[in-house]
Protein backbone atom coordinates (compact mmCIF):
# COMPACT_ATOMS: atom_id res chain seq x y z
CA UNK A 1 0.00 0.00 0.00
CA UNK A 2 0.87 3.54 -1.24
CA UNK A 3 0.80 6.89 1.06
CA UNK A 4 -2.49 7.26 2.65
CA UNK A 5 -4.18 10.83 2.39
CA UNK A 6 -6.23 11.25 6.33
CA UNK A 7 -8.13 14.91 5.73
CA UNK A 8 -10.08 16.55 8.25
CA UNK A 9 -11.63 19.99 8.02
CA UNK A 10 -10.77 21.73 10.96
CA UNK A 11 -7.53 21.75 13.56
CA UNK A 12 -9.60 19.39 15.98
CA UNK A 13 -10.29 16.85 13.01
CA UNK A 14 -6.17 16.49 12.59
CA UNK A 15 -4.64 17.23 15.84
CA UNK A 16 -4.43 13.56 17.09
CA UNK A 17 -2.84 12.56 14.00
CA UNK A 18 -0.67 15.20 13.90
CA UNK A 19 0.55 14.49 17.84
CA UNK A 20 1.41 10.70 17.08
CA UNK A 21 3.07 11.31 13.62
CA UNK A 22 6.61 10.70 13.34
CA UNK A 23 9.71 12.15 11.37
CA UNK A 24 6.82 14.87 10.24
CA UNK A 25 7.47 17.23 7.24
CA UNK A 26 5.31 19.97 6.08
CA UNK A 27 4.87 21.41 2.96
CA UNK A 28 2.37 24.39 1.55
CA UNK A 29 0.48 23.89 -1.95
CA UNK A 30 -1.95 26.95 -2.45
CA UNK A 31 -2.20 27.84 1.43
CA UNK A 32 -3.15 24.09 1.87
CA UNK A 33 -0.48 22.89 4.50
CA UNK A 34 0.44 19.25 3.90
CA UNK A 35 2.22 17.04 6.73
CA UNK A 36 4.53 14.10 5.35
CA UNK A 37 5.37 11.39 7.61
CA UNK A 38 4.93 7.92 9.45
CA UNK A 39 1.75 7.45 10.90
CA UNK A 40 1.94 3.78 13.14
CA UNK A 41 4.13 2.33 10.83
CA UNK A 42 2.26 3.72 7.82
CA UNK A 43 3.45 6.47 5.45
CA UNK A 44 0.91 9.31 5.55
CA UNK A 45 -0.06 12.80 4.17
CA UNK A 46 -2.64 14.53 6.70
CA UNK A 47 -4.00 17.63 5.77
CA UNK A 48 -6.74 20.16 6.99
CA UNK A 49 -8.73 21.20 3.96
CA UNK A 50 -10.34 24.01 5.94
CA UNK A 51 -14.00 24.26 5.81
CA UNK A 52 -16.84 23.90 2.50
CA UNK A 53 -17.13 21.89 -0.71
CA UNK A 54 -14.42 24.06 -2.23
CA UNK A 55 -12.23 23.59 -0.09
CA UNK A 56 -12.50 19.91 0.16
CA UNK A 57 -12.57 19.51 -3.37
CA UNK A 58 -8.90 21.69 -4.15
CA UNK A 59 -7.41 19.94 -1.16
CA UNK A 60 -8.44 16.54 -2.51
CA UNK A 61 -7.01 17.18 -5.93
CA UNK A 62 -3.58 18.09 -4.58
CA UNK A 63 -3.27 15.01 -2.70
CA UNK A 64 -4.23 12.77 -5.68
CA UNK A 65 -2.15 15.06 -8.35
CA UNK A 66 0.59 15.98 -6.48
CA UNK A 67 1.44 13.58 -3.54
CA UNK A 68 0.33 10.49 -5.34
CA UNK A 69 -1.95 8.72 -2.53
CA UNK A 70 -3.43 5.58 -3.18
CA UNK A 71 -6.08 6.09 -0.56
CA UNK A 72 -8.44 8.85 1.03
CA UNK A 73 -10.04 8.95 4.92
CA UNK A 74 -11.79 11.72 6.02
CA UNK A 75 -12.80 11.79 9.25
CA UNK A 76 -14.50 14.72 11.34
CA UNK A 77 -17.97 15.33 12.93
CA UNK A 78 -21.57 15.68 11.55
CA UNK A 79 -25.30 16.43 11.76
CA UNK A 80 -27.82 13.62 12.35
CA UNK A 81 -30.40 13.01 10.14
CA UNK A 82 -31.48 9.09 10.71
CA UNK A 83 -33.85 8.94 13.76
CA UNK A 84 -31.37 6.89 15.39
CA UNK A 85 -28.52 8.22 15.85
CA UNK A 86 -27.66 9.98 18.85
CA UNK A 87 -24.97 12.50 19.83
CA UNK A 88 -21.57 10.03 19.64
CA UNK A 89 -22.90 7.60 17.33
CA UNK A 90 -20.52 7.01 13.92
CA UNK A 91 -21.52 7.12 10.41
CA UNK A 92 -20.08 4.92 7.63
CA UNK A 93 -20.37 6.66 4.05
CA UNK A 94 -21.55 3.87 1.77
CA UNK A 95 -21.66 7.05 -0.64
CA UNK A 96 -21.63 10.46 -0.47
CA UNK A 97 -24.17 13.35 -2.44
CA UNK A 98 -24.03 16.99 -2.41
CA UNK A 99 -27.73 18.21 -0.78
CA UNK A 100 -27.42 21.74 -2.37
CA UNK A 101 -26.83 20.91 -5.63
CA UNK A 102 -30.74 22.14 -6.33
CA UNK A 103 -31.69 22.65 -10.27
CA UNK A 104 -35.14 21.03 -9.58
CA UNK A 105 -37.05 24.32 -10.92
CA UNK A 106 -35.60 22.94 -14.88
CA UNK A 107 -36.70 19.21 -14.28
CA UNK A 108 -33.42 17.83 -12.35
CA UNK A 109 -34.23 15.63 -9.00
CA UNK A 110 -32.60 17.88 -6.03
CA UNK A 111 -29.57 16.69 -5.73
CA UNK A 112 -29.05 15.40 -9.31
CA UNK A 113 -25.85 17.23 -11.11
CA UNK A 114 -27.33 18.31 -14.62
CA UNK A 115 -26.23 16.85 -17.31
CA UNK A 116 -23.40 14.38 -15.28
CA UNK A 117 -23.27 10.65 -15.34
CA UNK A 118 -23.35 10.52 -12.08
CA UNK A 119 -24.44 12.23 -8.49
CA UNK A 120 -24.36 9.89 -5.98
CA UNK A 121 -20.12 8.79 -4.85
CA UNK A 122 -19.85 5.13 -3.55
CA UNK A 123 -16.55 4.72 -0.58
CA UNK A 124 -15.38 1.73 -1.06
CA UNK A 125 -16.47 -1.46 -0.15
CA UNK A 126 -13.55 -2.76 2.06
CA UNK A 127 -12.94 0.28 3.48
CA UNK A 128 -15.95 0.61 4.52
CA UNK A 129 -16.10 -2.68 5.66
CA UNK A 130 -12.98 -2.10 8.10
CA UNK A 131 -14.21 1.43 9.19
CA UNK A 132 -17.53 -0.36 10.96
CA UNK A 133 -14.86 -3.29 12.44
CA UNK A 134 -13.08 -0.48 13.46
CA UNK A 135 -16.26 1.92 14.66
CA UNK A 136 -16.88 -1.76 16.65
CA UNK A 137 -14.31 -1.07 18.84
CA UNK A 138 -15.58 1.54 20.39
CA UNK A 139 -18.13 0.85 23.19
CA UNK A 140 -21.05 2.63 23.65
CA UNK A 141 -21.25 3.74 20.24
CA UNK A 142 -23.99 2.83 17.50
CA UNK A 143 -22.57 2.46 13.67
CA UNK A 144 -24.44 2.93 10.62
CA UNK A 145 -23.93 2.98 7.06
CA UNK A 146 -25.52 5.09 4.56
CA UNK A 147 -25.89 8.33 2.48
CA UNK A 148 -23.41 11.28 3.78
CA UNK A 149 -25.05 14.37 2.29
CA UNK A 150 -23.02 17.55 2.18
CA UNK A 151 -23.63 21.46 1.08
CA UNK A 152 -22.20 24.78 2.17
CA UNK A 153 -24.54 24.93 4.62
CA UNK A 154 -24.77 24.35 8.80
CA UNK A 155 -27.90 22.30 9.03
CA UNK A 156 -30.38 23.52 12.02
CA UNK A 157 -33.88 23.55 11.09
CA UNK A 158 -35.88 20.42 11.80
CA UNK A 159 -37.93 20.67 8.85
CA UNK A 160 -34.77 20.07 6.48
CA UNK A 161 -33.18 17.46 8.57
CA UNK A 162 -36.43 16.19 8.32
CA UNK A 163 -36.30 16.41 4.40
CA UNK A 164 -32.88 15.96 3.66
CA UNK A 165 -34.01 12.22 5.19
CA UNK A 166 -36.46 11.74 3.56
CA UNK A 167 -36.28 13.31 -0.11
CA UNK A 168 -32.46 12.11 0.03
CA UNK A 169 -32.26 9.38 1.88
CA UNK A 170 -29.15 10.82 3.91
CA UNK A 171 -27.98 9.44 7.20
CA UNK A 172 -26.07 12.30 8.45
CA UNK A 173 -25.37 16.01 7.12
CA UNK A 174 -21.90 18.17 7.06
CA UNK A 175 -20.00 20.04 4.69
CA UNK A 176 -17.38 18.58 2.87
CA UNK A 177 -17.27 14.20 2.54
CA UNK A 178 -19.20 14.96 -1.14
CA UNK A 179 -16.87 17.07 -2.41
CA UNK A 180 -13.95 14.73 -1.20
CA UNK A 181 -16.03 11.96 -2.68
CA UNK A 182 -16.50 13.73 -6.27
CA UNK A 183 -12.75 13.69 -6.38
CA UNK A 184 -11.88 10.82 -5.40
CA UNK A 185 -14.49 8.69 -8.27
CA UNK A 186 -13.52 10.99 -10.90
CA UNK A 187 -9.98 10.28 -9.98
CA UNK A 188 -10.34 6.35 -9.43
CA UNK A 189 -9.03 6.75 -5.88
CA UNK A 190 -10.56 4.63 -3.20
CA UNK A 191 -12.48 6.73 -0.38
CA UNK A 192 -14.65 6.67 3.23
CA UNK A 193 -15.91 8.78 5.33
CA UNK A 194 -16.15 8.41 8.70
CA UNK A 195 -17.86 11.37 10.68
CA UNK A 196 -19.23 10.84 14.41
CA UNK A 197 -22.34 13.17 15.77
CA UNK A 198 -21.81 16.23 17.25
CA UNK A 199 -25.55 17.13 17.09
CA UNK A 200 -29.03 16.43 15.99
CA UNK A 201 -28.94 18.52 13.11
CA UNK A 202 -31.53 20.96 14.72
CA UNK A 203 -32.29 23.94 17.22
CA UNK A 204 -29.15 22.57 19.91
CA UNK A 205 -26.83 21.74 17.22
CA UNK A 206 -24.72 24.85 17.87
CA UNK A 207 -24.35 23.81 21.57
CA UNK A 208 -23.59 20.59 21.00
CA UNK A 209 -20.84 20.79 18.06
CA UNK A 210 -18.78 22.76 20.26
CA UNK A 211 -19.17 20.33 23.33
CA UNK A 212 -18.66 16.76 21.41
CA UNK A 213 -15.30 18.33 18.63
CA UNK A 214 -12.65 16.61 21.21
CA UNK A 215 -14.01 13.81 21.90
CA UNK A 216 -15.29 12.59 17.86
CA UNK A 217 -11.77 13.50 16.90
CA UNK A 218 -10.20 11.11 19.75
CA UNK A 219 -12.73 8.47 18.94
CA UNK A 220 -11.92 8.82 14.93
CA UNK A 221 -7.90 8.69 15.42
CA UNK A 222 -8.10 5.04 17.43
CA UNK A 223 -10.43 4.17 14.19
CA UNK A 224 -8.08 5.13 11.63
CA UNK A 225 -4.98 3.25 14.05
CA UNK A 226 -7.03 -0.32 13.56
CA UNK A 227 -8.04 0.58 9.89
CA UNK A 228 -4.62 1.31 9.14
CA UNK A 229 -3.02 -1.85 11.49
CA UNK A 230 -5.68 -3.82 9.48
CA UNK A 231 -5.29 -2.53 5.77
Amino acid sequence: MGKIALIGAMDSEIAYYLSEMKGTRTESVYGFTFHHGNLWNTPVVVCKTGVGKVNAAICTQILVERFHVELIIFTGVAGALHPDLEIGDIVISSECQYHDMDASPVGFPKGTIPFQDTSIFPAEQKLIQLAVKAGKQIEGVKVLTGKVLSGDQFISNVDIVKSLYEELSGVCVEMEGAAVAHVAFLTGIPYVVIRSMSDRADHSAHVNFYEFEKLAAARSCEMVRFMLANL
